[in-house]
């Protein structure tokens, strides 16, 4: 259980990571596609401050979302490496993703978004949107996550019982 604590913690930072080079570096307002649709709306695509910025963003997201990646492989191949059966793998990856979603409802959605100014700082224009104020904007969407959770966590359970 310590070790997927560890890889939940990982794959946390991994998305955190991911977001900040989205949003401090790459600056595509394509990739505001989660966020409230007013904020969507006002927002404005932003030269470089700095020769390279964008790519380097590129390449951080990329990189952060491998890492994303790597964690439901390593988490795999230490199961099938300590003959784990279909619920230990289940469990495994369920934790991973339930702790994730909850990162992300709370810090993400909730402290970020809705009470710090972390994306009025890189899009000012979007300053005074209402979606700042609409904690829970998404949550058709998070309870839709929530509920294929399972079928998910219950997929990479079949696919490392196949591999192994």
């Amino acid at each position: 259980m310590l070790l997927t604590l560890l890889l939940s913690l990982i794959l946390i930072a991994s998305i955190f990571g991911a977001l900040c080079a989205a949003v401090c570096l790459i600056q595509n307002r394509k990739l505001f596609t989660s966020a409230p649709k007013d904020i969507q709306a006002a927002a404005k695509e932003h030269p470089e401050r700095f020769p390279g910025q964008h790519v380097l963003g590129w390449k951080l997201a990329i990189l952060c979302l491998l890492i994303a990646i790597g964690t439901f492989v390593y988490g795999g191949w230490d199961g099938i490496k300590n003959g784990f059966s279909f619920w230990q793998f289940f469990v495994r990856f369920l934790v991973m993703l339930y702790l994730w979603k909850a990162f992300d409802i709370v810090c993400l959605d909730w402290l970020l978004l809705a009470k710090s100014h972390f994306f009025q700082h890189f899009y000012p224009e979007t300053e005074g949107c209402a979606g700042y104020r609409q904690f829970g904007f998404n949550r058709r969407g998070q309870i839709i996550r929530i509920l294929v959770f399972p079928f998910v966590a219950a997929a990479l359970a079949g696919i490392c019982l196949l591999i192994g």
